[in-house]
């Protein structure tokens, strides 16, 4: 059964089914040409795959329906992949540090060198159209786990250009050192990489507050609410998970408001919220105008 690609499912296998042909491409092209570069291009590769296997996983563990164990539901399986991926590039890096380096202390031949080209110049084409195919599914579905993914692949086809601009080096110069070299420049790009994809899941991963201008688009949709009843609101907070935004606050309503009137306005706030963010879970706390405690302040609503 073929997968369905728009879904995050679909588009995790297909990363998974592009790292596995790939690796063994480059394993192939590394043992012709005896090129350490291609070798760490094919342990990164193999990175990649476990890196897609954890992103296809996670994505399916994240769609399950919340459960007595996990009432808040399993969106934050994504950033833990995330945060597992990132941890995987850094190993993967130094991987490639360890083997060039070696190379370049003991020396060795390059040979062959037109299968390598041809390999590793297929691979930054497909890596390079694969990670911006992830990138185009993860924006859409707003998923960590495919970015995460999708950032991976990318740091493989620029890694790929740089060993291949390598081997051109050693085709035209005859300097088998550079084989070693461009082997370290791709374990520096790739660090960077994979430090810039546990900065963010870190951050999702320990409940820090969406940017600005976020929060500014959850208090624009309060605001829509316009009605005379509502005095305003305080205690705002959003968080992340996986796909899904957390929001809660608490609405305070003017005096003689019914029961009936302030849960009716409430569920009015929350769809408008879940208009502007579809995968948010809000919860409003119902109170009368004046119960704030000392030092909450609350927020007016707009009525312009």
């Amino acid at each position: 059964m073929i997968p369905d690609l728009r879904t995050k499912s679909g588009a995790a296998t297909l990363s998974v089914a592009s790292n596995t042909i790939l690796i063994a491409l480059k394993v192939a092209a590394g043992a012709v040409t005896g090129s350490i570069a291609i070798l760490t291009e094919a342990v990164h590769s193999a990175i990649d795959l476990v890196a897609s296997l954890i992103a296809l996983l996670s994505v399916r563990k994240a769609d399950e329906p919340a459960d007595a164990d996990h009432p808040y539901g399993h969106e934050k399986v994504e950033d833990l992949a995330s945060a597992i991926e990132g941890t995987l590039i850094l190993l993967g890096a130094f991987v490639i540090v360890f083997a060039a380096t070696r190379r370049l202390v003991n020396g060795a031949e390059v040979e062959t060198l037109g299968v390598g080209i041809a390999v590793v110049g297929f691979s930054a084409a497909a890596n390079w159209a694969l990670s911006s195919y992830l990138y185009r599914r993860a924006r859409a579905l707003d998923s960590p786990a495919l970015r995460a993914d999708a950032a991976h692949l990318r740091s493989d086809s620029l890694t790929s250009l740089g060993v291949l601009v390598g081997l051109v080096l050693i085709e035209v110069t005859g300097v088998d050192e550079l084989d070693s070299i461009v082997a370290l420049i791709v374990a520096v790009a790739i660090v960077v990489t994979g430090i810039r994809i546990l900065t963010r899941s870190g951050r999702e991963l320990v409940d820090e507050a969406p940017p600005p201008a976020e929060l500014d688009r959850i208090e624009a949709a309060i605001a829509a609410a316009r009605a005379p009843e509502v005095a305003g609101y305080h205690k705002l907070r959003a968080r992340r998970a996986g796909s899904r935004r957390h929001i809660d606050l608490h609405v305070q309503f003017r005096a003689g408001t019914t029961l009936e009137r302030a849960h009716e306005l409430a569920h009015e706030m929350r769809a408008a919220i879940e208009a502007e963010f579809p995968h948010a879970d809000v919860l409003i706390h119902v109170e009368p105008e004046g119960s704030v405690r000392p030092g909450e302040e609350t927020e007016p609503l707009r009525h312009g």
